[in-house]
């Protein structure tokens, strides 16, 4: 009889203190070790980081709603505050009515309508003026641009980049729009002295402090991981899904790649000799009139010591001509010095950190 309680003794042990199973075998059905995972994303966002997601958009009503819906899943899923800008160039369907539809539905979701189409470097300028995250987050409205690419690309952020540009390696765009994209990349790379493979992506990811100093205007936006770069900003890409466009048409048009390559030019040119511009202009009035001084001596040299006439010789005329184009280069350079210096702000001057 002794025996047999105090085996039954042991076996209740055993029952009113279940051991609990911790290992590789352990039931999430198990009430001893149910543990609520948060998801993996929401592990992403530092402690009083917000997004800001600006979306320039022109006629784009039929994706509007999926698109939103899409971006409530991934942004939900990072537990942070948020914000969905909405930009509307002037819009001619309904898209607008169709995001006064989801603002009701989520009042996350804002938009700013312009009256008439003033282009996506001026969408995106205004977006960056109304964001209040201190992450942004570009993207296109036509669905091409894969919302849960945004948490990849604030990891990559967070890691040390001030700017993070998606690089869509496998594209779904035409045949023409493509490969100019790739020569439009490489010129790009050479001139800026970055490499990226896709400068012109939608989705990119931003700190707070690039949108707020960077200046976009005319269709400037093709070159902001540029523009980035040049300023000090630490610039890098990641490689991004892309869709073929499941609504609409392409907005691609000639004249956007001849625009953009003058626009290029422009952005090389500011960089270089925007707080100088004497010497860009100096430098050429100096070679154009070097040379036109030197044909100039030339033809005296054979009127003087061959006695050869010089009424009959074109060549004199261009040598003239270039010295005085050369002084007016060198005027206009001068002129360009005392307009920068008189507008100078120190404003302009970028300041990463104190001690």
């Amino acid at each position: 009889m002794e025996q047999q309680r105090k085996r039954n003794v042991h076996n209740n042990k055993w029952k009113r203190y279940p051991r609990k199973n911790t290992g590789k075998d352990a039931s999430p059905k198990d009430p001893e070790t149910r543990v609520r995972e948060l998801p993996e994303s929401s592990k992403i966002i530092r402690q009083n980081q917000s997004i800001s997601v600006i979306i320039p958009l022109f006629n784009e009503e039929e994706s509007l709603t999926e698109l939103s819906q899409k971006l409530e899943d991934t942004l939900g899923d990072l537990g942070c505050e948020y914000e969905v800008v909405f930009i509307d160039d002037g819009s001619t369907d309904r898209s607008f009515d169709k995001i006064r539809e989801i603002n009701k539905r989520n009042p996350k979701f804002h938009c700013i309508k312009f009256r008439k189409n003033y282009g996506k470097s001026a969408a995106l300028a205004k977006g960056f003026r109304a964001a209040k995250g201190n992450i942004v987050i570009t993207m296109d409205a036509d669905l091409q641009d894969d919302p849960s690419e945004i948490p990849e690309l604030i990891k990559v952020l967070n890691s040390g980049y001030d700017l993070v540009s998606g690089w869509k390696k496998v594209r779904y765009d035409p045949f023409i729009k493509k490969h100019t994209s790739k020569f439009f990349n490489f010129v790009t790379s050479k001139l800026s002295g970055i490499r990226l493979h896709d400068f012109n992506c939608g989705l990119k990811a931003y700190k707070r402090d690039v949108i707020k100093s960077l200046k976009i205007y005319g269709e400037m936006h093709r070159y902001i991981p540029a523009l980035a770069h040049l300023s000090g900003f630490r610039v890098t890409e990641k490689p991004v899904k892309h869709h073929a466009r499941k609504y609409g048409k392409t907005k691609f048009g000639a004249n956007r790649f001849i625009n953009g390559f003058l626009d290029l030019i422009t952005v090389v040119f500011i960089d270089r000799y925007v707080k100088r511009p004497l010497h860009f202009f100096g430098a050429i009035g100096l070679i154009s009139s070097m040379t036109g001084f030197l044909i100039t001596l030339y033809l005296v040299f054979l009127k003087f010591f061959e006695d050869k006439p010089l009424s009959d010789r074109p060549l004199f005329i261009v040598g003239i001509f270039m010295i005085i184009l050369g002084v007016q280069f060198f005027s206009l350079g001068l002129i360009a010095e005392i307009i920068t210096k008189s507008n100078y702000s120190e404003q302009d001057i970028l300041i990463e950190t104190t001690i």
